[in-house]
This record gives structure tokens, sequence and C-alpha cells, in this order.
């Protein structure tokens, strides 16, 4: 198609926009945090592909062994995001961006990509048919719910790690583990600590803020998991509108 994408480089990351927050003002703090993470990342071989336009068209991916998920694998890339929306959508953008990853992982040797989905379409995670339809099978699922998929170039498999299976904490207060990768976090953050101390709601808020931390969680997580009454409820970031309605 001929179309041009940006990586992400240290260089230039400074005067990038991050795709996914382009045009929310009020998310601009959390594009400050987002861009000190991956700061930290982009020597680990962390990758953010864009289209070189004002749009969300973006692949965010890394060598699983440096993700910050509960997944493990021998030599893998693990996809946190795949991002086309609005007028974009429908125009090829996701499969070029796919076929970079794919392409890219080959090319450094490894034993294949994997990523987190759903058994039903949800929000903040691939779509399953979308990466099946590209070569992608399911390894591993939680609770006939998440699922693990993978492209294997070896016929290795990657897999949740046995924490990530738990889905269940004594805590019985809503209870939050978030990273810092995704800039609609810190905004998600402050609407939920003003709503729950409004309220009278106890809180707990879990930094995940090393990768060790990120592969212990004891659910699925790619940057955001929520617990209410000790049970896991979502990887849906939650703002004060659709935390009301979880609650």
């Amino acid at each position: 198609m001929g179309n041009e994408y940006v990586n992400l480089t240290l260089d230039n990351l400074e005067n990038e926009h991050l795709c996914c927050a382009i045009a929310d003002k009020k998310h601009q703090c959390g594009v400050e945090v987002k861009k000190a993470w991956l700061r930290e990342r982009i020597a680990e071989g962390h990758v953010f592909r864009k289209l070189n336009e004002k749009g969300k068209v973006f692949i965010e991916y890394a060598p699983l062994d440096k993700a910050w998920v509960p997944v493990i694998g021998d030599n893998y890339v693990y996809i946190y995001c795949l991002w086309v929306s609005g007028s974009f959508k429908g125009k090829g953008y996701g499969k070029e961006l796919l076929e970079y990853c794919i392409a890219d992982a080959r090319k450094q040797g490894r034993a294949g990509v994997c990523v987190i989905s759903s058994e039903k379409k949800k929000p903040f995670l691939s779509d399953k048919k979308f990466m099946i339809k590209n070569g992608f099978c399911s390894v591993d699922t939680i609770n006939d719910e998440y699922c693990l998929l993978a492209l294997s170039f070896d016929g290795t498999k990657p897999q949740f790690a046995d924490n990530a299976k738990i889905q269940g904490i004594a805590n019985k207060d809503l209870t939050i583990y978030y990273g810092m990768q995704c800039p609609y976090i810190p905004n998600c953050i402050e609407q939920i600590e003003s709503y729950c101390k409004a309220n009278h709601i106890p809180l707990t808020l879990i930094a995940i803020d090393t990768l060790e931390k990120a592969k212990l969680v004891p659910c699925i997580f790619n940057n955001w998991a929520v617990f209410h009454s000790g049970k896991f409820k979502t990887v849906h970031l939650l703002n004060e509108g659709y935390l009301k309605k979880m609650l």
C-alpha cells in the first residue's frame, strides 16, 4: 500500500504524538507518563510503530521476556496493542502493522508472536477473529473467557503464568492493579479515587511498576485489572461512569 509509518525512538519520542491519546486534553498528563515509561523500554526492544497521520493507527509490541504481562514462553514477541480506529478502519492498516510485527519477529529469530485476547470481543484487547484470520491460534485459556493467541514459527507455545489463572485475591475492597503503559490510566485513577472518596468506597490501588510484579499478577493483565469482592472483574479501564455501572 506504500503507507508511511514511524517507529518511535529515543531521538523522536519527544516530538511524536502517541496515537491513542492524540486528541484528548484530559489524557495529556498520561502521555508524558507513557513517554517516560517508553524511554526505559525502547532499549529492551519495545516497538511502537504508527501511521504517520493524525489518527489512532499503531501497534505496540516487545520481547515476551521483557513484556509486562503474566505470560511466559521461550523467545516470543508479545503484542500489547494493535489499534486502528475511526475513518482509518477497513483500509488494511491493521494487517500491515501486524505483518510488520511478524516479519520483525522472524528477522530477530524469534519463536513466534503472541497476544492476549478474549472469546467475545472486549475493549482494550485484540480482536480474536482478526488475529485468527491472520494465522494465530488459541494456545491457552482462562475460564473459557480469556485466551492467549499465538503464531508459532517453530511449534513451541507460550502460556499464561500459573498465577494469572488464580483470578482471585483475599482483599474484598475494590482493588485495581495498574501499570503506566497506557496514557489513559492516570486520568482513570484520578476519577476512581475521587468517586470512591466521595462515596466512602474502600479502594486499594496496586502499582505494577516493575517487570517482576507484572509477571506475578494474580489475573489477566495487559496494563490494568480490576477486582471486587475478591473476584477478578475486568481489564476494562474504569472511569467514573463505568465504575458506577460495575458497582
